[in-house]
């Protein structure tokens, strides 16, 4: 008797194919060049307890 061992789909067979909708490799948007006081952001986007709008980012750009 032969006994075949079924293959569980998983997350990972994906994986390899992961990059293929990427041709230049990037995984996430091109920098716009801005440097921002993240720490400073961090902080202020705890004590308000919601993430910082554009406006309120503008004030951290160095």
């Amino acid at each position: 008797m032969i006994v075949a061992e079924r293959k569980q789909k998983t997350i990972m067979d994906k994986f390899d194919r992961f990059g293929e909708k990427m041709p230049d490799g990037r995984l996430t948007a091109p920098s716009d060049g801005k440097v921002y006081r993240l720490k400073e952001a961090i902080l202020l986007s705890k004590q308000l307890g919601r993430p910082l709008s554009q406006e309120e980012m503008k004030t951290f750009e160095v």
